[in-house]
Formats: structure tokens, C-alpha cells, sequence
């Protein structure tokens, strides 16, 4: 985290060139990766295990989560996201969730942190523009 200054008023400021990607399936976080580098930002894979961990010492221009079967997987981070996204000046970093299921955050019901669902299979062609969208809105 790069703090913009001292105190209960400093802000945090979103590191635009990296994209953290979170999820249980390594698999899947290797595929999400290589669409990130071809977007020309640079991913961080972690498990939803380490990724607060990680989350601690940067704050990404974007995090893409990795739902599951039952988009629960990353539900454990969702608050710290919250907390990040409370302490920076423009609710950053966005969060995309890759899903089953079809839809908007708010048609699925989901968090008001997830700002874009991706449904799987998960392709460059459905992912990429999304990811672009997102953090160049940064």
C-alpha cells in the first residue's frame, strides 16, 4: 500500500500495473494470468488462503476473483476489499468476478465490491476487454 500521507485521513493510491488474481484452482489463475500479460499488466496469483496476505503490502489496480462452482471461493475477502476500496480516493481497486452464472453483480446478487462478472469458460475475448475497461477507468 502507498499511503498519500499520515494519519486516519491518508489514502490509498492503486498500483495500476498489477492486476491480482485470485483463486482456489492454480489452473485457472495460470489462465487468468496469461490474459492479464496480454493486456499488458502485470499479475500476482494467489490462493484466497494468502491472497489478504498479499493485500497487505499492495493494492492492485484491479483484483479478479475466481468464484468457484458456487461463486463463494473469495467470499473471506470481500470485507477487506471493501475496507481498501472505503480507503482509496476512487473506490479502487475494481474487482471482477469469474462466475458460472450469467449476469450483473446486482442481478446475481453479489457484493456491491464486484464492479464486473465474467462467466465462464473463461476466454481472452470475454475477459480482456473487461479487464481493460476497469483498470483504464483508473
Amino acid at each position: 500500500m502507498k499511503p498519500a500521507g499520515r494519519g486516519p485521513a491518508a489514502r490509498l493510491t492503486a498500483d495500476f500495473s498489477k492486476v491480482l488474481v485470485v483463486g482456489k484452482s492454480s489452473i485457472n489463475r495460470v489462465v487468468v494470468s496469461k490474459i492479464v500479460e496480454k493486456s499488458g499488466l502485470k499479475p500476482i496469483s494467489e490462493s484466497p488462503e494468502t491472497a489478504e496476505k498479499a493485500l497487505a503490502g499492495l493494492v492492485p489496480g484491479a483484483i479478479i476473483l475466481d468464484g468457484g462452482p458456487d461463486d463463494k471461493d473469495c467470499d473471506g475477502l470481500l470485507s477487506g476489499i471493501d475496507a481498501l476500496r472505503r480507503a482509496s480516493d476512487r473506490a479502487q481497486p475494481s474487482v471482477i468476478l469469474l462466475s458460472t452464472r450469467n449476469g450483473t453483480p446486482d442481478s446475481l446478487g453479489l457484493s456491491s465490491v464486484i464492479d464486473a462478472v465474467v462467466a465462464k469458460p473463461i476466454t481472452p475475448e470475454r475477459l480482456q476487454p473487461v479487464i481493460e475497461r476497469l483498470v483504464g477507468r483508473g
